[in-house]
Protein backbone atom coordinates (compact mmCIF):
# COMPACT_ATOMS: atom_id res chain seq x y z
CA UNK A 1 0.00 0.00 0.00
CA UNK A 2 2.91 2.36 0.57
CA UNK A 3 4.05 1.74 -2.67
CA UNK A 4 0.29 3.05 -3.96
CA UNK A 5 0.43 6.15 -1.77
CA UNK A 6 4.07 7.11 -2.86
CA UNK A 7 2.80 6.80 -7.25
CA UNK A 8 -0.81 9.00 -6.05
CA UNK A 9 1.76 11.70 -4.37
CA UNK A 10 3.38 11.58 -8.29
CA UNK A 11 0.37 11.40 -10.63
CA UNK A 12 -0.12 15.01 -13.01
CA UNK A 13 -2.92 16.69 -13.00
CA UNK A 14 -3.73 15.74 -16.59
CA UNK A 15 -6.06 14.03 -18.54
CA UNK A 16 -4.66 10.56 -19.36
CA UNK A 17 -5.44 6.62 -18.98
CA UNK A 18 -5.02 4.67 -15.85
CA UNK A 19 -4.15 0.55 -15.53
CA UNK A 20 -5.01 -1.33 -12.39
CA UNK A 21 -2.65 -4.68 -12.14
CA UNK A 22 -3.23 -7.01 -9.44
CA UNK A 23 -0.42 -9.06 -8.17
CA UNK A 24 0.38 -11.08 -10.92
CA UNK A 25 0.89 -7.60 -12.71
CA UNK A 26 -2.23 -8.63 -14.96
CA UNK A 27 -4.02 -5.68 -15.87
CA UNK A 28 -7.59 -5.84 -14.30
CA UNK A 29 -9.58 -2.02 -15.20
CA UNK A 30 -8.57 0.51 -17.43
CA UNK A 31 -10.00 3.81 -17.09
CA UNK A 32 -9.78 7.55 -18.30
CA UNK A 33 -9.55 10.85 -16.45
CA UNK A 34 -9.50 14.87 -16.98
CA UNK A 35 -7.47 15.08 -13.84
CA UNK A 36 -5.38 11.66 -13.21
CA UNK A 37 -4.95 12.49 -9.72
CA UNK A 38 -7.64 13.25 -8.94
CA UNK A 39 -9.69 10.40 -10.35
CA UNK A 40 -7.36 7.61 -9.33
CA UNK A 41 -6.71 9.06 -5.58
CA UNK A 42 -10.70 8.40 -5.47
CA UNK A 43 -10.07 4.63 -5.45
CA UNK A 44 -8.52 4.75 -2.23
CA UNK A 45 -9.79 6.91 -0.17
CA UNK A 46 -13.03 6.01 2.00
CA UNK A 47 -14.97 3.20 -0.10
CA UNK A 48 -18.73 3.79 1.25
CA UNK A 49 -19.62 5.64 -1.64
CA UNK A 50 -17.59 2.88 -4.17
CA UNK A 51 -20.02 0.03 -6.03
CA UNK A 52 -19.41 -3.70 -5.05
CA UNK A 53 -17.47 -4.03 -8.02
CA UNK A 54 -15.05 -1.31 -6.95
CA UNK A 55 -14.80 -2.90 -3.81
CA UNK A 56 -13.49 -6.02 -4.96
CA UNK A 57 -11.81 -4.48 -7.58
CA UNK A 58 -9.60 -2.22 -5.50
CA UNK A 59 -8.74 -5.05 -2.66
CA UNK A 60 -6.54 -6.73 -5.49
CA UNK A 61 -5.16 -3.36 -7.40
CA UNK A 62 -0.92 -4.14 -5.89
CA UNK A 63 0.00 -1.30 -8.55
CA UNK A 64 -1.50 0.91 -11.31
CA UNK A 65 0.27 2.65 -14.44
CA UNK A 66 -0.99 6.36 -16.36
CA UNK A 67 -0.16 7.34 -19.77
CA UNK A 68 -0.46 11.36 -20.54
CA UNK A 69 -2.82 12.10 -23.11
CA UNK A 70 -3.33 15.77 -24.68
CA UNK A 71 -7.07 15.79 -24.59
CA UNK A 72 -10.08 14.02 -23.02
CA UNK A 73 -10.73 12.52 -25.97
CA UNK A 74 -7.88 11.36 -27.17
CA UNK A 75 -7.84 9.01 -23.66
CA UNK A 76 -10.94 7.98 -24.54
CA UNK A 77 -9.71 6.71 -27.66
CA UNK A 78 -6.50 5.16 -25.85
CA UNK A 79 -8.96 3.79 -23.35
CA UNK A 80 -11.27 1.82 -26.00
CA UNK A 81 -7.92 0.41 -27.49
CA UNK A 82 -6.60 -0.61 -24.44
CA UNK A 83 -9.73 -2.50 -23.25
CA UNK A 84 -9.79 -4.43 -25.98
CA UNK A 85 -6.15 -5.20 -26.32
CA UNK A 86 -6.29 -6.66 -22.27
CA UNK A 87 -10.02 -7.61 -21.74
CA UNK A 88 -9.84 -6.12 -18.58
CA UNK A 89 -11.63 -8.06 -15.71
CA UNK A 90 -13.51 -5.27 -14.33
CA UNK A 91 -14.98 -3.66 -17.59
CA UNK A 92 -17.47 -3.76 -19.16
CA UNK A 93 -16.66 -5.84 -22.71
CA UNK A 94 -18.71 -5.58 -25.62
CA UNK A 95 -17.29 -8.77 -27.18
CA UNK A 96 -19.07 -8.72 -30.77
CA UNK A 97 -16.44 -8.03 -33.63
CA UNK A 98 -19.65 -8.77 -35.88
CA UNK A 99 -19.00 -7.03 -39.25
CA UNK A 100 -21.79 -6.09 -41.10
CA UNK A 101 -22.51 -6.36 -45.14
CA UNK A 102 -22.63 -3.58 -47.47
CA UNK A 103 -23.43 -3.56 -50.97
CA UNK A 104 -20.89 -1.57 -53.32
CA UNK A 105 -21.13 -0.27 -56.34
CA UNK A 106 -17.47 1.25 -57.91
CA UNK A 107 -19.55 4.61 -59.72
CA UNK A 108 -15.60 5.67 -60.63
CA UNK A 109 -15.36 2.65 -63.02
CA UNK A 110 -16.20 2.94 -66.50
CA UNK A 111 -18.57 -0.58 -66.50
CA UNK A 112 -18.88 -0.76 -62.49
CA UNK A 113 -20.16 -4.22 -60.45
CA UNK A 114 -22.26 -5.06 -57.77
CA UNK A 115 -20.52 -6.39 -54.96
CA UNK A 116 -20.73 -7.54 -51.23
CA UNK A 117 -18.30 -6.14 -49.09
CA UNK A 118 -17.57 -6.40 -45.23
CA UNK A 119 -15.77 -2.92 -45.12
CA UNK A 120 -16.43 0.30 -46.00
CA UNK A 121 -13.61 2.20 -47.12
CA UNK A 122 -13.32 6.34 -48.73
CA UNK A 123 -12.68 4.81 -52.06
CA UNK A 124 -15.38 6.93 -53.74
CA UNK A 125 -17.26 4.16 -54.37
CA UNK A 126 -21.37 3.99 -53.20
CA UNK A 127 -22.10 1.58 -50.33
CA UNK A 128 -25.16 0.91 -49.29
CA UNK A 129 -26.37 -1.29 -45.75
CA UNK A 130 -24.90 -1.97 -43.41
CA UNK A 131 -27.60 -5.10 -43.78
CA UNK A 132 -28.04 -6.49 -40.03
CA UNK A 133 -30.34 -9.08 -42.22
CA UNK A 134 -28.24 -11.49 -44.30
CA UNK A 135 -31.10 -13.08 -45.76
CA UNK A 136 -32.87 -9.77 -46.75
CA UNK A 137 -29.71 -8.37 -47.99
CA UNK A 138 -29.28 -11.46 -50.55
CA UNK A 139 -32.95 -11.36 -51.78
CA UNK A 140 -32.04 -7.84 -52.82
CA UNK A 141 -29.07 -8.49 -54.94
CA UNK A 142 -30.88 -11.42 -56.61
CA UNK A 143 -33.41 -8.51 -57.57
CA UNK A 144 -30.69 -6.73 -58.60
CA UNK A 145 -29.56 -9.64 -60.95
CA UNK A 146 -32.32 -10.48 -61.90
CA UNK A 147 -33.76 -7.04 -63.14
CA UNK A 148 -30.58 -5.72 -64.52
CA UNK A 149 -28.32 -7.00 -66.38
CA UNK A 150 -24.46 -6.27 -64.79
CA UNK A 151 -21.36 -7.71 -65.16
CA UNK A 152 -20.15 -9.67 -62.61
CA UNK A 153 -16.46 -10.72 -64.45
CA UNK A 154 -13.11 -9.07 -62.97
CA UNK A 155 -11.65 -7.77 -66.48
CA UNK A 156 -10.15 -4.75 -66.93
CA UNK A 157 -12.83 -2.12 -69.11
CA UNK A 158 -12.39 -0.48 -71.31
CA UNK A 159 -9.46 -1.89 -71.53
CA UNK A 160 -10.21 -5.25 -72.43
CA UNK A 161 -12.80 -4.61 -74.47
CA UNK A 162 -13.11 -6.78 -77.60
CA UNK A 163 -10.34 -9.14 -76.62
CA UNK A 164 -12.08 -12.05 -75.31
CA UNK A 165 -15.62 -13.62 -76.13
CA UNK A 166 -18.48 -12.56 -74.04
CA UNK A 167 -18.79 -15.35 -71.31
CA UNK A 168 -21.82 -17.68 -70.42
CA UNK A 169 -23.84 -15.07 -68.45
CA UNK A 170 -24.52 -12.85 -71.72
CA UNK A 171 -25.59 -16.22 -73.73
CA UNK A 172 -28.51 -16.65 -71.08
CA UNK A 173 -29.52 -12.82 -71.00
CA UNK A 174 -27.56 -12.01 -67.38
CA UNK A 175 -24.82 -9.33 -68.97
CA UNK A 176 -25.35 -6.76 -71.68
CA UNK A 177 -21.33 -7.75 -72.41
CA UNK A 178 -19.83 -4.95 -72.18
CA UNK A 179 -16.58 -6.76 -72.81
CA UNK A 180 -17.09 -7.07 -76.58
CA UNK A 181 -18.83 -3.48 -76.93
CA UNK A 182 -22.73 -4.39 -77.06
CA UNK A 183 -23.45 -1.49 -74.67
CA UNK A 184 -21.42 1.14 -74.58
CA UNK A 185 -20.63 3.52 -70.78
CA UNK A 186 -23.26 5.66 -71.19
CA UNK A 187 -25.99 3.08 -71.39
CA UNK A 188 -24.49 0.79 -69.01
CA UNK A 189 -24.46 4.36 -66.64
CA UNK A 190 -28.07 4.65 -66.90
CA UNK A 191 -28.54 1.42 -65.94
CA UNK A 192 -26.19 2.07 -62.96
CA UNK A 193 -28.03 4.90 -61.63
CA UNK A 194 -31.10 2.61 -61.90
CA UNK A 195 -29.74 0.26 -59.97
CA UNK A 196 -28.66 3.24 -57.22
CA UNK A 197 -32.29 4.49 -57.07
CA UNK A 198 -33.29 1.01 -56.21
CA UNK A 199 -31.18 0.47 -53.62
CA UNK A 200 -32.09 4.41 -52.26
CA UNK A 201 -35.26 2.91 -51.61
CA UNK A 202 -36.66 4.55 -54.75
CA UNK A 203 -38.94 1.39 -55.66
CA UNK A 204 -41.99 3.42 -56.81
CA UNK A 205 -39.40 5.07 -59.60
CA UNK A 206 -38.31 1.21 -60.42
CA UNK A 207 -41.96 0.05 -60.79
CA UNK A 208 -43.08 2.92 -63.00
CA UNK A 209 -39.96 2.30 -65.55
CA UNK A 210 -40.66 -1.51 -65.02
CA UNK A 211 -44.09 -1.72 -66.24
CA UNK A 212 -43.20 0.70 -69.20
CA UNK A 213 -40.94 -1.33 -70.14
CA UNK A 214 -43.29 -4.15 -69.80
CA UNK A 215 -45.74 -2.05 -72.03
CA UNK A 216 -43.46 -2.02 -74.52
CA UNK A 217 -42.63 -5.46 -74.92
CA UNK A 218 -46.43 -6.63 -74.67
CA UNK A 219 -47.31 -3.90 -77.44
CA UNK A 220 -43.93 -5.36 -79.67
CA UNK A 221 -45.70 -8.86 -79.14
CA UNK A 222 -42.60 -10.38 -76.83
CA UNK A 223 -44.00 -11.99 -74.65
CA UNK A 224 -41.52 -13.84 -72.57
CA UNK A 225 -39.61 -10.61 -71.74
CA UNK A 226 -43.13 -8.76 -70.93
CA UNK A 227 -43.61 -12.01 -68.42
CA UNK A 228 -40.05 -11.58 -67.48
CA UNK A 229 -40.33 -7.93 -66.78
CA UNK A 230 -43.93 -8.92 -64.39
CA UNK A 231 -42.48 -11.14 -62.21
CA UNK A 232 -39.55 -8.69 -61.62
CA UNK A 233 -42.12 -5.75 -60.88
CA UNK A 234 -44.01 -8.30 -58.36
CA UNK A 235 -40.33 -8.93 -56.58
CA UNK A 236 -39.22 -5.31 -55.81
CA UNK A 237 -43.11 -4.95 -54.95
CA UNK A 238 -43.20 -7.55 -52.19
CA UNK A 239 -39.88 -6.10 -51.16
CA UNK A 240 -41.37 -2.68 -50.68
CA UNK A 241 -44.31 -4.08 -48.24
CA UNK A 242 -41.49 -5.48 -46.01
CA UNK A 243 -39.98 -2.35 -45.49
CA UNK A 244 -43.46 -0.88 -43.51
CA UNK A 245 -41.77 0.65 -40.32
CA UNK A 246 -40.73 3.91 -42.48
CA UNK A 247 -40.17 7.23 -40.85
CA UNK A 248 -40.67 11.15 -42.22
CA UNK A 249 -37.54 11.64 -42.61
CA UNK A 250 -34.58 10.37 -44.97
CA UNK A 251 -32.03 10.11 -41.89
CA UNK A 252 -29.16 7.77 -40.90
CA UNK A 253 -30.30 6.68 -37.26
CA UNK A 254 -29.56 4.15 -35.02
CA UNK A 255 -31.76 4.03 -31.99
CA UNK A 256 -30.27 2.60 -28.62
CA UNK A 257 -32.70 1.15 -25.75
CA UNK A 258 -31.81 -1.11 -23.18
CA UNK A 259 -33.74 -3.74 -20.26
CA UNK A 260 -32.07 -4.42 -17.51
CA UNK A 261 -32.36 -7.97 -14.82
CA UNK A 262 -31.36 -7.99 -11.71
CA UNK A 263 -27.62 -8.92 -12.70
CA UNK A 264 -27.23 -7.99 -16.18
CA UNK A 265 -28.19 -5.65 -19.17
CA UNK A 266 -29.76 -6.06 -22.74
CA UNK A 267 -28.78 -3.50 -24.60
CA UNK A 268 -30.63 -3.04 -28.04
CA UNK A 269 -29.69 -1.34 -31.42
CA UNK A 270 -32.34 -0.72 -33.94
CA UNK A 271 -31.28 0.44 -37.83
CA UNK A 272 -32.33 3.37 -39.58
CA UNK A 273 -31.05 3.96 -43.31
CA UNK A 274 -32.69 6.86 -45.28
CA UNK A 275 -35.86 7.04 -42.92
CA UNK A 276 -36.28 2.70 -43.25
CA UNK A 277 -35.63 0.23 -40.17
CA UNK A 278 -33.07 -1.66 -41.91
CA UNK A 279 -32.49 -4.26 -39.15
CA UNK A 280 -31.29 -4.58 -35.20
CA UNK A 281 -29.05 -6.14 -32.69
CA UNK A 282 -28.75 -6.95 -29.52
CA UNK A 283 -25.71 -7.34 -27.48
CA UNK A 284 -25.89 -8.96 -23.18
CA UNK A 285 -23.63 -7.55 -21.19
CA UNK A 286 -23.16 -9.82 -17.95
CA UNK A 287 -22.11 -8.97 -14.34
CA UNK A 288 -23.72 -5.24 -14.64
CA UNK A 289 -25.93 -5.12 -11.21
CA UNK A 290 -24.33 -2.35 -9.45
CA UNK A 291 -23.64 -0.17 -12.88
CA UNK A 292 -26.11 3.11 -13.38
CA UNK A 293 -27.18 2.80 -16.97
CA UNK A 294 -25.49 6.21 -17.98
CA UNK A 295 -21.97 4.36 -17.48
CA UNK A 296 -23.21 1.55 -19.59
CA UNK A 297 -24.22 3.03 -22.55
CA UNK A 298 -21.18 5.09 -22.13
CA UNK A 299 -18.81 2.17 -22.47
CA UNK A 300 -21.05 0.54 -25.01
CA UNK A 301 -20.99 3.56 -27.52
CA UNK A 302 -17.30 3.77 -27.26
CA UNK A 303 -16.48 0.12 -27.85
CA UNK A 304 -19.41 -0.36 -30.17
CA UNK A 305 -18.34 2.54 -32.74
CA UNK A 306 -15.11 1.88 -31.96
CA UNK A 307 -14.70 -0.36 -35.14
CA UNK A 308 -17.76 0.44 -37.34
CA UNK A 309 -17.84 1.02 -40.94
CA UNK A 310 -20.73 3.92 -40.31
CA UNK A 311 -21.71 6.36 -37.78
CA UNK A 312 -25.05 7.98 -38.39
CA UNK A 313 -25.38 11.35 -37.73
CA UNK A 314 -28.17 10.82 -35.12
CA UNK A 315 -27.93 8.38 -32.21
CA UNK A 316 -31.33 8.30 -30.64
CA UNK A 317 -30.59 7.20 -27.12
CA UNK A 318 -32.54 5.77 -24.22
CA UNK A 319 -30.65 7.48 -21.40
CA UNK A 320 -28.04 10.22 -21.18
CA UNK A 321 -24.81 8.91 -21.50
CA UNK A 322 -21.96 9.87 -19.08
CA UNK A 323 -19.56 12.68 -20.52
CA UNK A 324 -22.32 13.06 -23.37
CA UNK A 325 -19.75 16.24 -25.13
CA UNK A 326 -17.03 13.95 -24.84
CA UNK A 327 -18.83 11.02 -26.92
CA UNK A 328 -20.04 12.95 -29.40
CA UNK A 329 -16.55 14.41 -30.24
CA UNK A 330 -14.82 11.18 -30.41
CA UNK A 331 -17.99 9.87 -32.67
CA UNK A 332 -17.67 13.24 -34.88
CA UNK A 333 -13.72 12.73 -35.50
CA UNK A 334 -14.37 9.24 -36.12
CA UNK A 335 -16.91 9.93 -38.95
CA UNK A 336 -15.25 13.63 -40.15
CA UNK A 337 -18.74 15.27 -39.49
CA UNK A 338 -20.87 16.14 -36.57
CA UNK A 339 -22.66 13.50 -34.48
CA UNK A 340 -25.45 13.87 -32.35
CA UNK A 341 -26.71 12.11 -29.19
CA UNK A 342 -30.65 12.91 -28.78
CA UNK A 343 -32.64 11.78 -26.10
CA UNK A 344 -36.64 12.40 -27.74
CA UNK A 345 -39.23 13.08 -25.13
CA UNK A 346 -42.22 13.15 -27.82
CA UNK A 347 -42.62 12.51 -31.47
CA UNK A 348 -41.57 9.59 -34.42
CA UNK A 349 -38.15 9.82 -32.99
CA UNK A 350 -39.81 9.01 -29.52
CA UNK A 351 -42.29 6.00 -30.57
CA UNK A 352 -39.48 4.54 -32.51
CA UNK A 353 -37.18 4.67 -29.25
CA UNK A 354 -39.98 3.06 -27.11
CA UNK A 355 -40.52 0.50 -29.91
CA UNK A 356 -36.65 -0.29 -29.18
CA UNK A 357 -37.53 -0.18 -25.34
CA UNK A 358 -40.07 -2.73 -25.59
CA UNK A 359 -38.33 -5.23 -27.87
CA UNK A 360 -35.88 -4.88 -25.26
CA UNK A 361 -37.61 -6.14 -22.74
CA UNK A 362 -39.07 -8.80 -25.00
CA UNK A 363 -35.96 -10.08 -26.00
CA UNK A 364 -34.74 -10.06 -21.99
CA UNK A 365 -37.32 -12.07 -21.04
CA UNK A 366 -37.61 -14.37 -24.23
CA UNK A 367 -33.98 -14.91 -24.63
CA UNK A 368 -32.31 -13.74 -21.64
CA UNK A 369 -31.80 -16.95 -19.57
CA UNK A 370 -30.70 -18.70 -23.49
CA UNK A 371 -28.43 -15.84 -24.23
CA UNK A 372 -26.71 -16.23 -20.69
CA UNK A 373 -26.47 -20.23 -20.85
CA UNK A 374 -24.60 -19.83 -24.54
CA UNK A 375 -22.33 -16.98 -23.33
CA UNK A 376 -21.24 -19.28 -20.27
CA UNK A 377 -21.11 -22.59 -22.16
CA UNK A 378 -18.47 -20.64 -24.81
CA UNK A 379 -16.94 -18.40 -22.20
CA UNK A 380 -16.70 -21.59 -19.88
CA UNK A 381 -14.76 -23.68 -22.37
CA UNK A 382 -12.36 -20.94 -23.17
CA UNK A 383 -11.60 -20.61 -19.35
CA UNK A 384 -11.71 -24.40 -18.62
CA UNK A 385 -8.88 -24.29 -21.68
CA UNK A 386 -7.20 -21.29 -20.02
CA UNK A 387 -6.84 -23.14 -17.22
CA UNK A 388 -6.05 -26.74 -18.48
CA UNK A 389 -3.12 -24.74 -20.59
CA UNK A 390 -1.72 -22.31 -18.14
CA UNK A 391 -2.59 -19.29 -20.11
CA UNK A 392 -2.16 -15.43 -18.97
CA UNK A 393 -5.21 -14.28 -20.75
CA UNK A 394 -8.80 -15.93 -21.98
CA UNK A 395 -7.69 -17.12 -25.56
CA UNK A 396 -10.58 -15.39 -27.24
CA UNK A 397 -9.24 -15.97 -30.51
CA UNK A 398 -8.33 -19.46 -31.76
CA UNK A 399 -6.59 -20.33 -35.01
CA UNK A 400 -6.78 -23.51 -35.99
CA UNK A 401 -4.38 -25.49 -38.84
CA UNK A 402 -4.86 -28.73 -40.76
CA UNK A 403 -3.31 -30.26 -44.39
CA UNK A 404 -5.29 -32.19 -46.86
CA UNK A 405 -4.44 -34.10 -49.62
CA UNK A 406 -4.22 -37.45 -51.78
CA UNK A 407 -0.51 -38.92 -51.55
CA UNK A 408 0.93 -35.86 -51.78
CA UNK A 409 -1.62 -34.49 -54.61
CA UNK A 410 -3.52 -31.09 -54.83
CA UNK A 411 -2.03 -30.42 -51.13
CA UNK A 412 -3.82 -27.60 -49.35
CA UNK A 413 -4.01 -25.96 -46.19
CA UNK A 414 -7.10 -25.10 -44.18
CA UNK A 415 -7.67 -22.25 -41.06
CA UNK A 416 -10.29 -21.71 -39.21
CA UNK A 417 -11.10 -18.86 -36.41
CA UNK A 418 -12.73 -19.50 -33.75
CA UNK A 419 -13.77 -16.19 -31.54
CA UNK A 420 -15.57 -16.41 -28.03
CA UNK A 421 -15.99 -19.72 -28.56
CA UNK A 422 -17.49 -19.98 -32.09
CA UNK A 423 -16.80 -20.23 -35.71
CA UNK A 424 -15.78 -16.91 -37.52
CA UNK A 425 -16.58 -18.22 -40.96
CA UNK A 426 -15.49 -14.67 -42.52
CA UNK A 427 -11.72 -14.92 -41.05
CA UNK A 428 -11.27 -18.53 -42.83
CA UNK A 429 -8.60 -19.22 -45.16
CA UNK A 430 -7.52 -21.45 -47.69
CA UNK A 431 -3.89 -22.16 -48.70
CA UNK A 432 -2.96 -23.94 -51.98
CA UNK A 433 0.48 -25.37 -51.74
CA UNK A 434 3.14 -24.10 -53.84
CA UNK A 435 6.33 -24.86 -53.09
CA UNK A 436 6.21 -28.63 -51.78
CA UNK A 437 5.95 -31.84 -53.56
CA UNK A 438 5.04 -35.23 -52.81
CA UNK A 439 3.68 -36.26 -49.11
CA UNK A 440 4.77 -33.61 -47.27
CA UNK A 441 2.45 -32.50 -44.03
CA UNK A 442 5.28 -30.67 -42.29
CA UNK A 443 6.59 -29.22 -45.42
CA UNK A 444 3.05 -27.95 -46.60
CA UNK A 445 2.34 -26.60 -43.18
CA UNK A 446 5.22 -24.84 -42.61
CA UNK A 447 4.46 -23.10 -46.23
CA UNK A 448 1.24 -22.35 -44.77
CA UNK A 449 2.59 -21.09 -41.51
CA UNK A 450 5.48 -18.63 -43.25
CA UNK A 451 2.93 -16.83 -45.46
CA UNK A 452 0.03 -16.14 -42.71
CA UNK A 453 2.61 -15.11 -40.57
CA UNK A 454 4.25 -12.65 -43.29
CA UNK A 455 0.71 -11.70 -44.04
CA UNK A 456 0.47 -10.63 -40.48
CA UNK A 457 3.76 -8.46 -40.83
CA UNK A 458 2.51 -7.17 -44.02
CA UNK A 459 -1.25 -6.18 -43.38
CA UNK A 460 -1.85 -2.38 -42.69
CA UNK A 461 -5.67 -2.73 -42.79
CA UNK A 462 -8.18 -4.35 -40.34
CA UNK A 463 -8.68 -8.05 -41.68
CA UNK A 464 -8.27 -11.83 -40.63
CA UNK A 465 -4.60 -11.34 -41.31
CA UNK A 466 -3.67 -8.21 -39.52
CA UNK A 467 -5.25 -10.21 -36.03
CA UNK A 468 -2.77 -12.07 -33.46
CA UNK A 469 -4.24 -14.92 -32.11
CA UNK A 470 -4.24 -15.27 -28.47
CA UNK A 471 -4.14 -19.74 -29.38
CA UNK A 472 -2.92 -21.56 -32.14
CA UNK A 473 -4.02 -25.04 -32.36
CA UNK A 474 -2.66 -27.48 -35.02
CA UNK A 475 -4.64 -30.69 -35.91
CA UNK A 476 -1.51 -33.60 -35.34
CA UNK A 477 0.98 -34.02 -32.92
CA UNK A 478 4.67 -33.03 -31.30
CA UNK A 479 5.52 -32.59 -35.59
CA UNK A 480 2.93 -29.76 -35.95
CA UNK A 481 3.46 -28.23 -33.19
CA UNK A 482 7.51 -28.14 -33.93
CA UNK A 483 6.62 -26.86 -37.07
CA UNK A 484 4.49 -24.08 -35.59
CA UNK A 485 7.37 -23.30 -32.92
CA UNK A 486 9.56 -22.65 -35.45
CA UNK A 487 7.34 -20.20 -37.32
CA UNK A 488 7.01 -18.21 -34.69
CA UNK A 489 10.46 -18.13 -33.71
CA UNK A 490 11.72 -16.61 -37.38
CA UNK A 491 8.71 -14.00 -37.13
CA UNK A 492 9.81 -13.16 -33.51
CA UNK A 493 6.06 -13.79 -32.11
CA UNK A 494 5.35 -15.00 -28.54
CA UNK A 495 1.66 -17.50 -29.50
CA UNK A 496 1.29 -20.34 -27.36
CA UNK A 497 0.74 -23.49 -29.45
CA UNK A 498 -1.18 -26.67 -29.19
CA UNK A 499 -1.13 -30.01 -31.12
CA UNK A 500 -5.35 -31.74 -31.08
CA UNK A 501 -4.25 -35.13 -30.29
CA UNK A 502 -6.50 -37.76 -31.69
CA UNK A 503 -7.45 -41.58 -30.44
CA UNK A 504 -7.01 -44.60 -32.67
CA UNK A 505 -10.43 -44.32 -33.85
CA UNK A 506 -9.56 -40.71 -35.39
CA UNK A 507 -11.76 -38.62 -32.33
CA UNK A 508 -10.31 -36.27 -30.74
CA UNK A 509 -8.21 -37.37 -27.35
CA UNK A 510 -6.68 -34.27 -26.13
CA UNK A 511 -4.19 -31.62 -26.28
CA UNK A 512 -0.23 -31.29 -26.64
CA UNK A 513 1.16 -28.45 -25.00
CA UNK A 514 4.70 -27.71 -24.53
CA UNK A 515 5.66 -31.91 -24.68
CA UNK A 516 2.93 -32.87 -22.35
CA UNK A 517 0.02 -34.28 -23.17
CA UNK A 518 -3.44 -32.61 -21.65
CA UNK A 519 -6.34 -34.36 -21.40
CA UNK A 520 -9.45 -32.89 -20.32
CA UNK A 521 -12.94 -34.20 -19.42
CA UNK A 522 -14.74 -35.71 -21.82
CA UNK A 523 -17.91 -34.07 -21.14
CA UNK A 524 -16.78 -30.98 -19.94
CA UNK A 525 -17.54 -27.34 -22.29
CA UNK A 526 -13.38 -27.31 -23.18
CA UNK A 527 -13.28 -31.07 -23.90
CA UNK A 528 -16.57 -30.29 -26.60
CA UNK A 529 -14.78 -26.69 -27.95
CA UNK A 530 -11.77 -28.78 -28.87
CA UNK A 531 -13.47 -31.43 -30.66
CA UNK A 532 -15.55 -28.84 -32.40
CA UNK A 533 -12.40 -27.12 -33.81
CA UNK A 534 -10.71 -30.11 -34.73
CA UNK A 535 -13.67 -31.63 -36.86
CA UNK A 536 -14.24 -27.94 -38.01
CA UNK A 537 -10.45 -27.37 -39.62
CA UNK A 538 -10.45 -31.34 -40.58
CA UNK A 539 -13.80 -30.73 -42.64
CA UNK A 540 -13.01 -26.96 -43.92
CA UNK A 541 -9.55 -28.07 -45.46
CA UNK A 542 -10.55 -31.91 -46.76
CA UNK A 543 -13.36 -29.74 -49.14
CA UNK A 544 -11.16 -27.33 -50.65
CA UNK A 545 -9.01 -30.72 -51.64
CA UNK A 546 -11.83 -32.66 -53.19
CA UNK A 547 -12.76 -29.34 -54.83
CA UNK A 548 -9.46 -28.64 -56.82
CA UNK A 549 -8.91 -32.77 -57.44
CA UNK A 550 -12.83 -32.48 -59.08
CA UNK A 551 -11.58 -29.91 -61.17
CA UNK A 552 -8.05 -31.57 -61.81
CA UNK A 553 -9.68 -34.70 -62.81
CA UNK A 554 -12.11 -32.85 -65.32
CA UNK A 555 -9.15 -30.79 -66.85
CA UNK A 556 -7.30 -34.34 -67.53
CA UNK A 557 -10.73 -35.60 -69.25
CA UNK A 558 -11.34 -32.89 -71.09
CA UNK A 559 -7.47 -33.15 -72.44
CA UNK A 560 -8.17 -36.55 -74.14
CA UNK A 561 -11.18 -34.61 -76.17
CA UNK A 562 -10.30 -33.85 -79.54
CA UNK A 563 -11.71 -30.43 -80.16
CA UNK A 564 -12.36 -29.08 -76.97
CA UNK A 565 -9.63 -26.25 -76.64
CA UNK A 566 -8.24 -23.76 -73.91
CA UNK A 567 -11.00 -21.66 -74.26
CA UNK A 568 -13.83 -24.02 -73.71
CA UNK A 569 -12.11 -25.92 -71.42
CA UNK A 570 -11.67 -22.80 -69.21
CA UNK A 571 -15.55 -22.20 -69.58
CA UNK A 572 -16.41 -25.66 -68.26
CA UNK A 573 -14.00 -25.55 -65.55
CA UNK A 574 -15.93 -22.22 -64.82
CA UNK A 575 -19.01 -23.70 -65.01
CA UNK A 576 -17.51 -26.77 -62.16
CA UNK A 577 -16.08 -23.70 -60.05
CA UNK A 578 -19.56 -21.82 -59.73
Amino acid sequence: MFVIEDELKRLPEKPGVYLMKNDLGQIIYVGKAINLKNRVRQYFQSSKNHSIKVKKMVQHIVSFEYIITRSEVEALVLECNLIKKYDPKYNIRLKDDKQYPYIKINTQDAFPRMRVVRQMKKDGAKYFGPYTDAAAMWEVVDIIKNTWPLRTCTRNLPKDIGKERACLNYHIGKCNAPCTGLIDEQAYGEMIEEVISFLNGKYKEVIKKLQADMIVASESLQFEKAAQLRDQIQAVMKLEQKQNATMSSMLDQDVIAFAKSPQDTLVQVYFVRKGKMVGREHFYLKDTEDEVIEEVFRDFIVQFYANATFIPKEIVIERIPNEKEVLESYLAEKKGSKVQLITPVKGTKHGLMELASKNAELTLGQFGDQMKKEQERTEGALAQLQEAIGLEKLPYRMEAYDISNTQGVQSVGGMVVFEGGKPKKSDYRKFKIKSIQGPNDYGSLEEVLDRRFNRLKEEQEENSFSKMPDLLMMDGGKGQVSVAEKMLEKYGLAIPVCGMVKDDRHRTRGLLFQGEEIVLPSGSEGFKLITRLQDEVHRFSIEYHKKLRSKAQVQSLLDEIKGVGKERKKLFCNILKA
